[in-house]
């Protein structure tokens, strides 16, 4: 009996002493831990410690403490998050400089001057001199019942749209931007896809008429350089934007010739719009400010140009279109 009693309390000792060594293995592995550290004096800077919140323990002043297994926890998956903010920041980089659709970096461009080239709507190479010698006065005859339909049509929409814009001719144009460039995209989706239905060439029809709604979206563009609008006049877009194509989208499907009859006519109004707006500039009404620098890229004017400049080549640019449409109504 008393050798089991005398064994029992070896082994408590030696359990003791166990115990001892390993508590003591713990404290010279968190006291080599906090060797490593930078001790900080400062009280902010110690409680600014990664990983050192409530350690146990304190470092100068700081009333600050942190579990050790949190410290080692914390500082790994801080390490893991700015690896990972690191890469996020390198492939948004690589993104942002990715400004074409086939992930290739697009050439350097500079100007004749050996200027970089500012703008990515459209490049030198498609800059031009407006034909501002072009009649501006030609107005189609409707004579047949098609031409007196399509005639009808844009006399209906005219009225309503005169009414709400009145002599704010910026407004009007903008709103006027946004519905004529859309019979160019419309019409050439759509010889797009008879041609590859068909099997066979559209004559050139296809580049023209994306090149109309390209050449229509600059002026909006232009415009939006100098004036910017309203929240009822974007709802207005909206609005007159959906129901045209839509509208527009039919009638070429039911006859193209009907379509661009149409588009023609609305042309002649834009003529006439713009004839107005170049008459109060002249008259002082309307403020004859700079022109925008991205007019006088695209249309490759002087340095010096104005506003009535810009609405003089724009104007030409609608008397090109309206001669090409009635062109096309009868071709």
């Amino acid at each position: 009996m008393s050798r089991h009693i005398s064994a029992m309390k070896f082994s408590g000792i030696l359990l003791k002493q166990k115990l001892q060594l390993v508590q003591s293995k713990q404290v010279y592995q968190a006291y080599k831990f906090v060797n490593n550290i930078q001790v900080y004096t400062d009280q902010q800077q110690v409680s600014n410690i990664p990983g050192l919140r409530g350690f146990g323990f304190s470092l100068g002043n700081s009333s600050s403490e942190a579990r050790f297994r949190s410290t080692m926890a914390s500082n790994k998956e801080k390490n893991d998050e700015e690896k990972t903010s690191d890469n996020n920041d390198r492939a948004g980089d690589h993104l942002k400089g990715i400004v074409s659709y086939w992930g290739v970096n697009p050439p350097k461009i500079t100007t004749k001057d050996g200027s970089p080239w500012r703008w990515n709507c459209f490049r030198p190479w498609e800059t031009y001199k407006a034909d501002t010698t072009i009649d501006v006065t030609k107005h189609h005859k409707a004579t047949t019942l098609m031409d007196k339909f399509a005639y009808g049509i844009v006399q209906s929409l005219k009225y309503p749209t005169y009414m709400f814009f009145q002599r704010r001719h910026m407004c009007h144009a903008m709103l006027l931007e946004t519905v004529a460039a859309v019979p160019g995209m419309v019409g050439g989706m759509l010889l797009h896809c008879k041609s590859l239905r068909r099997f066979e060439h559209s004559g050139g029809w296809i580049k023209a008429l994306l090149e109309e709604a390209e050449n229509e979206r600059m002026h909006l563009m232009t415009f939006l350089e100098l004036s910017q609008p309203r929240w009822y006049e974007r709802a207005l877009v909206f609005a007159v934007q959906g129901l045209f194509f839509n509208g527009y989208f039919v009638a070429y499907l039911v006859s193209p010739k009907l379509a661009h009859r149409i588009v023609g006519y609305l042309e002649e109004e834009a003529v006439n719009s713009y004839t107005e707006f170049l008459i109060d500039l002249e008259k002082g009404l309307v403020e004859n400010r700079p022109a925008p620098a991205i007019a006088i890229d695209y249309w490759r004017l002087p340095p010096e140009s104005t506003l009535k400049d810009v609405v003089t080549v724009i104007r030409a640019d609608e008397a090109h279109h309206r001669d090409l449409n009635h062109y096309a109504s009868v071709s």
